[in-house]
Formats: structure tokens, sequence, C-alpha cells
């Protein structure tokens, strides 16, 4: 496991995190794991999101405060913190930070060179803004989510990767980076819509090339990255571990064909799509004499593109996993260290998950925001279950 770090190449850069769940936090965890001083407001009571906070590591790298936005003064609170950072993330549904009295005009007219992110399921317009959804909708109706799972049966979600972190979290940073370097430039500040429809549809971009091309059907299960070409797919083992296969060029397929022992005429079949479901039997009796380690021990360093398919709790272990340092332990906690890697300025883990509200008084003197002393707990309503996961 790695170490923890102490900095990043966003060190000095100030963000304000008005707390939600999903992608919103996860974009704020990276800002934080760069080297970024992240501020969570959190409200009393907190998200909702049924986990201890200690265990909440996309709260990493934080500090929190806590302020009710529906009581006297709270949200000028979140003004004068506006005032004093450089990127704002919010993840409500539209018009409800404009509601709260901590909507784009006037964070931006307390400070023009502030860049305020906005992370959103269906976009700040558009039919369905004021709707609530998850991921599983999101990346349904871009095409993403009909690309999982086998031809002859339904589609399977990829967890929340695809949609809230992929097409949410990672296009939220993008674009917060970019504008940035714009206000860095300019002056001048603005706003960022980052809404999951829109990433995940940017995803598929080779895809639809492809489609256009002739060279992608439009229905799962046919392709050759969807499980339809039987050298790039998943095979059950002896022991009812599974093999990931990837061996799509002609010569790491050769290597595959001869380290999985396939006869030569049902290795030929490989170029004839019309013989691929025989090749597909072929390869997946192979794969069912022996067990996951033994064949992750046959595969092991060549050039065959097979791996182990791996478990949440199986893969900090991996060898090549473990050599990278790609987890860490921090806290007591196994995660996922920061990505990606720097030469010069090393992100790290800092600190544990924040508690809600315990770095009120620190927040208050670093930023010198003396007004978020005066905060109580109050009642909050569910504003933020909305349009995003």
């Amino acid at each position: 496991m790695g170490n923890s770090g102490a900095g990043g190449p966003l060190t000095g850069l100030r963000v304000v995190e008005l707390a939600g769940i999903g992608p919103g936090p996860f974009a704020a965890m990276l800002l934080g794991d760069l080297g970024a001083d992240v501020v969570r407001v959190d409200r009393p009571g907190g998200p909702g999101l049924g986990i201890e906070p200690r265990h909440d590591l996309t709260n990493r790298n934080k500090r929190s405060v806590l302020v009710d936005l529906k009581a006297d003064g709270g949200p000028q609170t979140v003004l004068d913190l506006a005032a004093r950072a450089d990127v704002l993330l919010e993840g409500y549904r539209p018009g409800v930070a404009e509601r709260l009295g901590v909507g784009p005009e006037a964070c931006l007219e307390r400070n023009p060179r502030l860049v305020y992110g906005r992370m959103t399921g269906w976009g700040q317009e558009g039919p369905l803004a004021g709707t609530a959804g998850h991921d599983i909708g999101y990346i349904a109706v871009t095409g993403a989510l009909g690309l999982a799972g086998a031809a002859d049966g339904p589609p399977y979600a990829p967890a929340n990767l695809l949609g809230d972190y992929a097409g949410g979290s990672l296009y939220l940073v993008t674009g917060v980076l970019a504008a940035l370097w714009h206000a860095r430039a300019t002056g001048r500040g603005q706003v960022v819509d980052a809404a999951i429809v829109d990433g995940t549809a940017h995803l598929t971009a080779m895809l639809h090339g492809m489609l256009a091309a002739g060279s992608w059907q439009d229905r799962r299960g046919s392709n050759l990255l969807d499980g339809g070409a039987p050298f790039y797919g998943t095979y059950a083992t002896a022991d009812g571990g599974h093999m990931a296969v990837g061996a799509l060029e002609p010569r790491f397929y050769a290597e595959f064909a001869r380290l999985l022992g396939l006869p030569e005429e049902a290795a030929a079949a490989r170029e004839d799509p019309a013989r691929w479901e025989g090749l597909r039997a072929a390869v997946a009796d192979r794969f069912r004499r022996r067990t996951r380690a033994e064949w992750t021990e046959v595969f092991e360093g060549s050039d065959a593109c097979v791996a182990p398919v791996l478990s949440l709790r199986e893969a900090p272990d991996h060898p090549h996993l473990a050599a990278r340092a790609t987890f860490t332990r921090h806290d007591g906690t196994v995660q996922p260290a920061p990505a990606p890697r720097f030469s010069a300025t090393p992100a790290g883990v800092r600190r544990p998950p924040a508690r809600p509200g315990a770095h009120t008084a620190e927040v208050a003197r670093d930023w010198d925001v003396p007004r978020l002393g005066d905060h109580q707990d109050g009642d909050h309503t569910d504003d933020q279950k909305g349009p995003r996961s």
C-alpha cells in the first residue's frame, strides 16, 4: 500500500462544495486529491446517503462546515465563502441554488473570477431538466446502457461508474479546470453546466464513428468490443471464477490460442465470423478445465491479453496494482489512491473523510469567514434528490 502524500498540483486552489450525493462529491474529492483546499458545506442532518461519514471516501481530502441555507444568514455565509474561493460546486435541481440565494448570479457578483460548477443528470435546461433521475436512466437514454449485456438478455448496469462518475464527475472536473484556465487569463469566471447525459453521450464518440462507417451494428453483443467476438469477453473457470480475454490483434490472439491450448482448427475460426459460435464454445470448454488461479499463472507475463476478473476486495492484492500502489491504506481503510500521477507535484490522501461540521472553526479562521460560527442545526428539506444520482 502506498503512503499518504502532502500536496498536489492544485495546492492553493480553494473549492467550495455544496453537499450532495453522487457525482458532485466525487468531483470535489478528485480536486481535493490533487491538492485543492476543498470546503464541503454540509447541511444540518446530513445528505442522507446512508453511509457512516468515516467510511464515505468521497469526502476524503476535504474539510466540512455546517451551514443551514434556509436559516437567517445561511446564504450570506456561503456567499462569503464563494467570495474567497476559486471554484464552487453544486448538484441541486435546476433553480434550487437560485431560490436559496446562492446561485451563479449572486456568487459571481461577489466574486467575478469564480468558476461555478453545476452537476446534474439532465442538465440545466431541456424537457427533463426538472425531473428526478439516477445513473441508470441517464445512461439508458444516451445509448450507453444498451451496450452492456448479452445479446439474448437484458442490458445490465455497470454500478454507477459509467454515468455518475465517468459521464458526470470527470466532465465536471474537466470543465472546471478549463474554466479556471480562462479565468486566470481573463479575470472572468463562468458557469460550467455538466450534465451526465452530455458526458455519457460524449464517451460514445468512437462508437458513433464506427456506426456511421458501418463497422458497428446497433445491437448488443454483435460487435468486436461488446462481447460479440469470442476473443473479447469473459469466460468461467473450473472454480466459478472468470477470466477476461482481450486478444484483439492477430499476434496477441496467436499467443492466447497457444497458451489456452486451442486446437489449430478451432483457433483458425477467428478469421470467419460465421464460425465464431463454435470458437466461443471451444474457448469456454478450455477455460472450464482449470481454476482461475491456474489460468492466471498460465497467462502471467504473456502478451495474450488475458486477466483474472477480481472482486473489489481482491483487487488491491493483485501483484501489479500492489507494486504500483494503486490502492493505499489511510486511517485504517483500504482505498484507491489518487490518480493520475505527477512527477513534480505528487498527490496523496492527506485527510480521512470529513465528518460534517468538524472543521467549522478551522475554516472560519483560515478563510476569514467569521459568520461561520453563527450557525446552528435547523430544518431542511430534500432539495438535492434531483436530476443526478
